[in-house]
């Protein structure tokens, strides 16, 4: 690096911007300004990043001005408009939305699976997966590196905070109306009875039906043939990563009452043979992977050990009983850290060892 790169932050003050910003605080400084962006109702604060006191700056072309690493993480059609004008004036666009990823003039980036993928920028903007995707992304990059992946089965448990700050919210209330009434689980509409009774409206809920004691067998909107968005971003958004277009897919993705951090379990099937016991090795050489699998000690990642995290978690690594060279396993991310703004950051990282 022979200069400091000028940073950018659009969405700084959002749920995952306050997340990158501690990231940004906690890791080395390469930066030389960085630059806090977001919606005028928002400018004029106050953000301390590196001992500094920032002033939060209102998102316009201007803005990117003298920036060379724009990172978004902002609603899909603030991405969709503002991540091209980052590029016209010179910015490498780094952006947490769904408004690219699939296009084939943008790489869809994860550091530890394809980071040569960051220099290939026709449009001068690279892509950050699904944080369901992302979850099991590192470990999936790894496996297929050493045997070949063929098929792919995953079942996810994604935590409220997926949906944004109001399914955090929502939980919160949910929880404080049935917190502390034993018989409400019996019958589901005693929930939503219940529900009702303490002013937790059904209709201002991001969800048809209750999440406090309750799983939602949905996620994202209805596609076509009943999949689902986030089904099928697994689907395409693996196929990309890994560089395997024909890649067999097969996931469902369920809402779980958990604040923070999704889980998966993985059915994965590879062209090579292999045991667990390698694939523990493998994986617990990974610098962002840590294994917890001991189960008869009761040790096995879970969403309230991983969450303010970065690294992945991996555990229940096993030989599936009737299915050739597969191993199946549950992994655990926290989806506001790696899931989001840490993969984030660091493709931007990436792009600042250019400079």
């Amino acid at each position: 690096m022979s200069r400091k790169p000028n940073l950018a932050l659009v969405g700084a003050t959002g749920a995952v911007g306050t997340v990158m910003i501690d990231i940004i605080n906690n890791r080395p400084n390469i930066w030389g300004e960085i630059r806090l962006i977001a919606s005028p109702r928002s400018a004029g604060k106050k953000i301390k990043v590196h001992g500094e006191e920032l002033t939060v700056v209102a998102l316009s072309a201007e803005a990117f001005d003298g920036i060379d690493i724009a990172m978004f993480d902002v609603p899909d059609e603030v991405s969709e408009v503002w991540a091209p004008i980052a590029a016209e004036r010179g910015a490498v666009a780094v952006d947490n939305s769904g408004a690219f990823r699939m296009n084939p003039d943008v790489p869809l980036v994860v550091p530890e699976v394809n980071p040569e993928q960051a220099k290939i920028r026709p449009l001068g903007i690279i892509s950050n997966p699904n944080c369901t995707t992302l979850t099991m992304m590192a470990a999936m990059g790894a496996l297929h590196r050493k045997w070949t992946l063929k098929e792919l089965v995953v079942s996810s448990y994604q935590a409220v905070s997926g949906a944004g700050a109001v399914g955090i919210e929502r939980l919160a209330d949910e929880l404080a109306v049935v917190g502390g009434q034993r018989d409400l689980g019996l019958v589901s509409d005693n929930v939503s009875a219940a529900l009702a009774a303490g002013g937790a409206d059904l209709s201002q809920s991001p969800w048809p039906v209750p999440i406090a004691l309750n799983v939602i067998p949905f996620a994202g909107s209805l596609k076509a043939g009943g999949h689902t968005s986030e089904e099928m971003k697994v689907r395409d958004e693996s196929r990309k990563i890994l560089g395997i277009p024909t890649l067999k897919v097969a996931a469902t993705c369920v809402r779980v009452p958990v604040q923070v951090s999704h889980s998966l379990t993985v059915h994965a099937t590879f062209e090579n043979n292999l045991t667990p016991e390698q694939v523990r090795e493998v994986l617990e050489a990974q610098p962002t992977i840590r294994v917890m699998d001991d189960p008869a000690n009761g040790v096995y990642p879970t969403p309230a050990h991983v969450a303010g995290q970065d690294p992945t978690f991996v555990g229940r690594i096993r030989q599936a009983l009737d299915f050739d060279n597969t191993i199946d396993f549950f992994v655990v991310g926290d989806n506001l850290r790696k899931g989001a703004a840490l993969n984030t950051y660091e493709i931007a990282e990436l792009v600042a060892a250019e400079f």
